[in-house]
């Protein structure tokens, strides 16, 4: 099996609200490695580090940089995982995961759609990354779950670029059919209830627990071939929690992308 690669994306200059986010990636890596748990996923599979390619933490004074230095780190096939940075990182990274996978499927964990055309006159906005992505043909099916924000303009754009959303207000999680493509997912820390998840910038109650995104991504039964965990901002967090909790879900997500 090829590596997986780990990239970190410090960036948080299309953050609307709150800024924080661009010091997340090494505060995970951190909580990841620490002694007080272990390396290994829930279904007892340990993460072999010999499959994790570091590539280290990238300062971004370029949005559109983002994309190249993806791009540069699928050049051998390999796989994915990035540490975010605002959500906003998405729509670059997978601009050059088209170019490897034509066919993609995405799952997204949000309480937010961030399907607005444009937001504070930014289109690249964090609010905007799946509007580009699916105004672009980047992605076959998008599937949003956690979502307990959607407003009149964002419900139009779902309608017109499909999405298939699953609200928080009557949320079924086997409602999700089968994911037919390779998947991609990316997973917002805020789709998770701030009672989990006090350091992200934007609070909306009323959202998953852990239980249920772990359950969710335990029970893909697709190829994962990326993903990123976005939006934690450490100046928000309350003694490393939402730090350990993307930990614990990066365990998660690394042990369904070693699955061959």
């Amino acid at each position: 099996m090829k590596p997986i690669s780990i990239q970190g994306i410090k960036f948080d200059e299309k953050s609307s609200f709150q800024r924080g986010a661009r010091l997340a990636p090494p505060l995970v890596r951190e909580a990841f490695f620490c002694p007080s748990a272990n390396l290994s996923a829930e279904n007892g599979q340990p993460i072999d580090v010999s499959l994790l390619d570091d590539k280290g933490d990238f300062e971004i004074n370029d949005y559109f940089e983002i994309e190249r230095i993806t791009r540069n780190h699928l050049k051998d096939g390999l796989k994915i995982l990035t540490l975010g940075g605002d959500h906003s990182i998405t729509f670059p990274i997978i601009k050059a995961y088209h170019e490897r996978y034509s066919k993609l499927d995405i799952l997204q964990i949000d309480a937010h759609s961030d399907l607005y055309d444009e937001f504070e006159g930014d289109r690249y906005s964090h609010a905007c990354p799946f509007a580009r992505i699916m105004e672009s043909g980047l992605a076959l099916r998008l599937v949003q779950v956690g979502i307990r924000t959607l407003n009149p303009h964002q419900k139009e754009q779902a309608g017109r670029f499909g999405v298939e959303i699953h609200q928080m207000k009557n949320l079924d999680l086997g409602a999700i059919g089968r994911f037919e493509n390779p998947l991609y997912v990316s997973l917002d820390l805020d789709g998770i209830d701030p009672a989990f998840a006090p350091g992200v910038s934007h609070h909306e109650p009323g959202g998953l627990s852990t239980r249920q995104v772990i359950e969710l991504i335990q029970n893909l039964d697709a190829e994962i071939v990326g993903a990123d965990i976005v939006e934690y901002n450490p100046e928000r967090d309350f003694q490393g929690m939402t730090a350990y909790l993307a930990a614990k879900l990066m365990k998660e997500l690394l042990s369904k992308m070693m699955t061959p």
